[in-house]
């Protein structure tokens, strides 16, 4: 009986780092060879980073990481390395023309004993959802071949190839293949574990034999991959699984009889439950946007509010508290309860906070709009006003400071325009962009689960944005629980009128909420980026026209 061993490289890798990337790379090629491994998986696209996106289309940036990948292959030495990168397939365009785009392939290089013994390209490139690979890519054509890694028929594919079960790895199962190696850079989102162990698990059971599937790990932008790489026997059971949301170098082994290949069992971490991984996944978000952006940390307005105090344990937990700074802004209509609960969640956490009233701010804007204001009366212009009196206060201590600022609105009021451009929505990123209003209270008491930091009248008082005088949200919005309720099946799901109505809503509420969403699209292009961790985020996730009829 003879042993394949397997490693791979869950790496946090940063888009366009050609340089940084080599040097993460060749680390873990100099561990794989003194671990004695036969093969070794890093992610998709390693050496550029995922996703590249337009530096894809500069034929300079594609032969830099050519470069990289050959002074990767002069290191290889007895294992096999197999690297994601962006490979050249057709002649250099005319930037300017629509070929130029479409020379590059979604590549796999296996580097042996110094040199580049193949390639595998991607054959089913996503076009969906955050992805665009048909813009870039053009697909490979090999969906059938095999190498041989230690005595071993392997076939190695690329994410996608794997999603679809009369894709490339079953060709390759038919072929011959003993075990099939998947390349992965797979955004998470709340549900994306189980979508991949289970459509994985099928392909396990349809070729009948061992998966080895390796993702990426860390923030990028919007996106956050969350790891998890896993080997499944097979018969579609998982033998052994990463951490989520951290870096690992597993190594697996497998029994080689000369003709079937069995995974052995290894370590499983314990799969998260929805509120621990969306946790995990703002805090690896907003670490990884904040570092690799190179900000000296993050300061944020904190008003008193659920989301103010959930955004202040997130940066906290992310970054370390001497790297945040909360600002608490009172105006005529603060009640002492939020003043009190903002200071207690900064001295809880151990964050530098520091109280800038707005009053004579707004007083003297006021002043200024006397005369052009005479006669109307007072409405929503007075309360924006002060919200983007906060806004150039936070505005000028990030600039100063050197530290990005957070934003802290959440998808409910996101979706709704329930924010004031200028004001609230005045910052670098926003870390609670796409997390609804009663995830927002339930991540919150996850949080305290883990240690105290959000008082319990935060939790329990009703949410108001203390604009004027006894304000609540419910004054201008329906109840939060039918308010995502509806807009889970009106943005998420693209669910028309009459089919929410049908499924049991309020016909007059679901009006107005779908009226909401549709007039506040212009508010959200001009939003800042924040993590994706739903199945269908505002941005590349949900493209709608500022400028349209008003549809169903």
């Amino acid at each position: 009986m003879d042993f394949l061993r397997v490693a791979g490289a869950q790496l946090n890798l940063v888009v366009g780092d050609l340089e940084g990337n080599h040097d993460r790379i060749a680390r873990a090629m100099m561990w794989a060879e003194e671990q004695s491994a036969d093969v070794l998986l890093f992610p998709e696209l390693a050496i550029t980073g995922y996703p590249p996106e337009d530096l894809l289309i500069r034929p300079a940036f594609v032969q830099a990481n050519l470069d990289v990948l050959r002074r990767l292959a002069a290191l290889a030495g007895d294992v096999v390395s197999v690297v994601g990168f962006a490979d050249r397939v057709g002649p250099v365009a005319d930037p300017l023309e629509d070929a130029a785009v479409r020379c590059v392939a979604n590549a796999a290089a296996l580097l042996y004993r110094g040199e580049v013994r193949g390639v595998y390209r991607k054959v089913l490139l996503p076009n969906y959802g955050v992805f665009d690979e048909d813009r870039y890519f053009v697909p490979g054509r090999e969906p059938a071949r095999i190498w041989d890694v230690g005595g071993v028929p392997v076939g190695v594919s690329i994410c996608e190839d794997i999603w679809i079960l009369d894709g490339p790895p079953t060709h390759q199962a038919a072929a011959g293949a003993r075990v099939l190696l998947n390349i992965n850079a797979s955004p998470y989102h709340t549900v994306k574990a189980e979508e991949r162990a289970a459509l994985l698990a099928a392909q396990a059971c349809r070729s009948g034999v061992p998966v080895v599937y390796v993702n990426l790990v860390g923030g990028q932008d919007e996106l956050v991959f969350d790891g998890g790489s896993f080997v499944m026997d097979g018969g579609g059971a998982i033998v052994q699984r990463e951490e989520e949301f951290e870096e690992a170098l597993p190594l697996a082994e497998f029994a080689w009889n000369g003709h079937i290949l069995t995974a052995l069992p290894g370590a499983v971490a314990p799969e998260l439950n929805t509120d621990e991984s969306v946790y995990r996944a703002l805090v690896l978000g907003i670490r990884d946007y904040v570092r690799k952006n190179r900000f000296q940390g993050v300061v944020l307005g904190l008003s008193g509010g659920i989301d103010s105090a959930l955004t202040l344990a997130l940066a906290v937990d992310a970054l370390g508290a001497d790297k945040v700074e909360a600002v608490l802004m009172p105006s005529r209509y603060t009640a002492q309860m939020s003043i009190d609960d903002a200071r207690e969640e900064a001295e809880i956490l151990g964050v530098s906070h520091r109280t800038i009233p707005i009053e004579a701010a707004v007083s003297a804007f006021q002043g200024l709009l006397t005369e052009a204001f005479a006669g109307l009366a007072s409405d929503a212009t007075e309360e924006n006003i002060q919200a983007r009196c906060r806004g150039v206060l936070l505005m000028a201590l990030s600039n100063k400071s050197g530290r990005i600022l957070l934003t802290t609105g959440n998808k409910s009021e996101m979706s709704v325009g329930y924010a004031t451009l200028y004001g609230d929505m005045a910052g670098g990123f926003a870390p609670l962009k796409d997390v609804p209003k009663l995830l927002v209270y339930r991540l919150a008491e996850y949080r305290n689960r883990l240690d105290p930091v959000i008082p319990r009248r935060v939790i329990d008082r009703p949410p108001s944005a203390e604009l004027r005088p006894d304000q609540k949200d419910e004054d201008s919005l329906p109840p939060y629980s039918l308010l995502d309720a509806i807009l889970a099946l009106y943005v998420e799901q693209d669910k028309s009128i009459e089919e929410i109505v049908a499924a049991g809503y309020p016909e007059a509420e679901v009006k107005r909420v779908a009226g909401m969403v549709d007039r506040n699209e212009y508010k959200r292009r001009q939003a800042p980026p924040g993590v994706k961790i739903t199945p269908r985020a505002f941005g590349r996730d949900r493209r709608y026209p500022i400028t349209r009829g008003r549809g169903r």
